[in-house]
């Protein structure tokens, strides 16, 4: 039998948390000494401790191990209610990268302003070109990878299937009038070769092939993080609307870097943003 404070040092963990797991039922002391409230514990309980520490350092509340504890559960819940915490974990992660993406794009402005912009506006006329699409509503901005991986997924094997070659660049259009964080209505395309007739027959529900228009267009490239391309953006809205111009279209995100499946993360990428313009 140990004291509380002898199996405190045994188990490399305080008094307290003793007390507090003896509170939530997790530990309770094999014999609590009637006459002086000592606790006592015994050595066949460090596995139980040993247990409640491990899952406690995988971030599981310590109301749910006491739970778990008591229920005993099969191995393969255990792996599930890991696999859960995992999951929470990676989101956590991903959120807190976004974050910094965009402290970290915050502090360059910051540090550009008063300075000339770094982007050149141009205008020009780009042909149409014939491309096979798909369009989805994605809920909310930070699950726009996944749904552009998933378009990506259903766009390249139908082109494989169908024997056709992409010209070289995806285009990405987002058809929005105002700015929005939800309900961002989305369309990945890969430029073709051409529309014949029987193309347009085959396509599926979920694919369309058709004619992009040509258009006039206030164009800017980006070269550098994907997550700073928000800056180039900015400075093209500004350059429309302090040259009398209007957008008239969706916006256009030209991949330069080539496929976005073989993009390399976390690595800097060119892209042209294009806005069809009208004079105001």
């Amino acid at each position: 039998m140990f004291r509380i404070g002898d199996f405190s040092r045994l188990g490399q963990v305080s008094v307290r948390m003793l007390r507090h797991y003896d509170e939530l039922g997790l530990l309770k002391p094999a014999q609590v000494d009637q006459f002086t409230d000592y606790r006592y514990y015994t050595i066949e309980q460090l596995p139980r401790l040993n247990r409640i520490l491990a899952l406690k350092d995988l971030g599981i509340p310590l109301e749910q191990i006491a739970d778990l504890l008591q229920k005993d559960l099969p191995l393969e819940q255990l792996q599930h209610l890991l696999q859960s915490k995992q999951d929470e974990l990676n989101q956590q992660l991903q959120d807190t990268q976004s974050r910094l993406n965009r402290i970290t794009a915050r502090l360059r402005q910051l540090e550009q302003e008063g300075q000339p912009s770094v982007y050149d506006v141009v205008i020009k006329s780009v042909p149409a070109c014939c491309v096979v699409s798909a369009r989805h509503i994605v809920p909310s901005a930070a699950e726009m990878p996944q749904y552009r991986g998933m378009l990506i997924r259903q766009l390249y094997p139908w082109l494989k299937q169908q024997n056709i070659k992409p010209i070289g660049y995806e285009i990405v259009q987002y058809y929005m009038s105002e700015h929005t964080e939800t309900d961002i209505d989305m369309e990945f395309a890969i430029a073709i070769p051409e529309c014949p007739q029987s193309i347009l027959e085959q396509t599926q529900a979920a694919i369309t092939v058709y004619q992009l228009p040509g258009a006039q267009v206030a164009s800017v490239v980006h070269s550098g993080m994907i997550h700073d391309v928000t800056q180039a953006i900015a400075a093209l809205f500004t350059w429309i609307g302090t040259n009398g111009y209007t957008g008239s279209g969706a916006i256009r995100e030209i991949h330069l870097f080539g496929p976005e499946t073989v993009r390399v993360r976390d690595e800097p990428v060119v892209i042209e943003l294009q806005i069809p313009i009208e004079p105001f």
